[in-house]
């Protein structure tokens, strides 16, 4: 009789400690395998094609291309992939960010061995789940619409900030030393965030609501 097929797995984080964390953690489950690692976005999505695992553990927060861009950018070519945010942040506007990537799931990396794996085991599965923390800032979010450019990351307010000084995306490219596909991600986002109509429109609501102060 053959063996139960394991749940494929890929970790991705910048923080090499964390990494190994989950890799002490998931040896102890017989139906998981750890098959590959990453440390920031553009590896995962490197790493990703190369092993095809069944469930991503992706960090939110990391360089080159953060954990949202890099959800949707891998679920756009690997529809059956699930990814599950594991992040230090719990603030709505992250939960927001991670679930419109395409997360079927949001834990903080606190969280304990056993209650990941239910959640690795129900995002293979295709059953989501949210950490509590996350449900109620989600919840909070909802009641309470952030303020103008409250919501941006520190990397959207860098772009945001090259947009002000009047750069284009090769410029803000090679500046930031990421992908052209990775600064067209941020100014979108920082368009819909902002509700500007166009980069203009967004460097001068930054100026008007010293969003960059």
């Amino acid at each position: 009789m053959s063996e139960p097929k394991r749940i494929r797995i890929v970790a991705v984080d910048d923080h090499e400690v964390v990494r190994s964390g989950l890799r002490f953690s998931l040896m102890a489950f017989d139906d998981l395998e750890l098959v590959g690692e990453a440390a920031d976005g553009e590896e995962a999505l490197r790493v990703c094609s190369e092993v095809q695992p069944d469930v991503v553990l992706m960090d939110m927060m990391m360089p080159r291309m953060g954990g949202a861009e890099a959800t949707e950018a891998l679920l756009r070519n690997h529809p059956e992939m699930k990814v599950i945010a594991l992040t230090s942040f719990e603030e709505g506007t992250r939960v927001q960010e991670a679930l419109q990537a395409g997360a079927i799931g949001y834990l903080l990396k606190d969280v304990g061995a056993d209650e990941l794996v239910r959640a690795i085991r129900a995002a293979h599965a295709g059953r989501a789940t949210l950490s509590p923390e996350a449900a109620r800032a989600l919840a909070k979010a909802a009641i309470e619409p952030p303020e103008l450019g409250q919501d941006l990351t520190k990397r959207e307010r860098e772009v945001l900030a090259l947009l002000v000084e009047g750069k284009g995306n090769s410029e803000i490219a090679e500046v930031l030393n990421i992908s052209h596909h990775t600064v067209r991600f941020h100014v979108s986002t920082i368009l819909s965030k902002l509700n500007a109509a166009n980069r203009a429109e967004a460097a001068a609501l930054a100026v008007k609501h010293h969003l960059l102060d």
